[in-house]
């Protein structure tokens, strides 16, 4: 089936898509980014130096040597869903603030990270902070940020602050989980679909989960709506990887700012590979044959575009990049399913769903 997705950078189109017209995504994620940064420079102004200006450069908030800038913080996703997740419950969008700068401090902690682990150099057209200011900072930095997620809510005192506490921490455990699975996977010759979507949804969706439902926690709402907000939340986490897969080998390097063919060099199973590799057929068979000698190959580094282009159009010959663009889809319509379970505000359902499209159909 046609997946759209046959040129580089093109977008992944939702099935039965709602219309979202009067929805403005753009406001949404703004409204998100302009409530959360004061909090959030707030938060990171509390760490000893230098780590305050290695988390600013890392935020983009100031250039690699200490001037401001105005620098891509992210698409602020998070933070959009955790003020929707406070208005779901019935609360102000303000009262989800907290959580939205806990999650993207838990974020931002796990993207420190996974730069140094996975020898990024570049995240949004900038130098990672391990290339700039060293493995080190980037280590204490990435910490640090994880302890000011729990400070930022347990400082509330409420009851409510309690329970959200407890959703971000299993949160970020699933999340360190699915780092690591994701690193484990890399040495293996093959790996099933079924694990590389446990990865996924540690790593990914257990963090989306915790957005959606953190600022309706804090808004007092009962565990149950909790929990099925979650459940939107953990499958559009798998929609955004998935989608997210696809660009870590086609998309455009001038849209994603990371290299092209970037999860191809890093040799990770994402669900591309993982399926391709499943299908059987000549070109997934040729596709293994491949990529068992790259686990060990000692000039990997060294490989030409040509190398990998080749790789890529295995996978794709293979049904990879259907696949992966057609679970994409599946994914998305779980997630809005989910939503019927929430008695929410016509206007919060219609947001939610119109930020669940724009993470299936995002170029970077």
């Amino acid at each position: 089936m046609s997946t759209g997705m046959k040129t580089r950078g093109e977008p992944v189109t939702p099935v039965n898509p709602v219309d979202n017209t009067t929805v403005d995504i753009a406001a949404l994620l703004e409204r998100g980014r302009t409530l959360s940064t004061p909090v959030l420079k707030a938060a990171v102004d509390r760490l000893a130096p230098p780590m305050d200006t290695v988390a600013a450069y890392h935020f983009g908030w100031i250039d690699a040597q200490g001037r401001p800038a105005d620098g891509d913080g992210g698409k602020a996703v998070r933070p959009a869903l955790a003020l929707l997740s406070a208005e779901a419950a019935g609360a102000a969008a303000e009262v989800g603030v907290p959580g939205a700068v806990a999650v993207e401090l838990v974020h931002n902690f796990s993207l420190l990270h996974d730069d140094l682990m996975d020898g990024d150099e570049q995240r949004r057209h900038r130098d990672t902070v391990w290339k700039v200011h060293g493995p080190a900072q980037a280590i204490l930095v990435g910490d640090a940020l994880f302890a000011l997620a729990n400070e930022v809510l347990l400082e509330l005192g409420t009851v409510e602050a309690g329970r959200a506490t407890r959703r971000l921490t299993t949160a970020t455990r699933k999340l360190i989980d699915g780092q690591a699975q994701d690193i484990s996977f890399e040495h293996r010759e093959r790996v099933t679909v079924e694990e590389c979507l446990e990865m996924e949804g540690n790593k990914t969706g257990a963090l989306l989960a915790c957005a959606v439902s953190i600022g309706a926690v804090l808004g007092g709402t009962d565990d149950r709506t909790a929990d099925t907000l979650e459940a939107y939340g953990y499958h559009l986490g798998l929609a955004f990887q998935a989608v997210d897969d696809l660009l870590g080998i086609w998309g455009d390097p001038d849209a994603t700012g990371k290299q092209t063919w970037s999860d191809l060099r890093q040799r990770k199973k994402s669900l591309p590979v993982v399926a391709a590799l499943a299908a059987g057929g000549p070109a997934s068979e040729r596709l293994g044959e491949l990529l068992s000698a790259d686990a060990k190959s000692n000039d990997f580094e060294s490989f030409s575009e040509k190398e990998f282009a080749t790789r890529a159009a295995l996978i794709e010959e293979a049904g990879g990049r259907d696949w992966t663009a057609q679970e994409a889809r599946r994914q998305h319509a779980v997630a809005i399913e989910a939503l019927d379970g929430v008695d929410m505000p016509p206007q919060v359902r219609a947001q939610l769903t119109a930020l669940a499209d724009f993470v299936v159909v995002r170029k970077r």
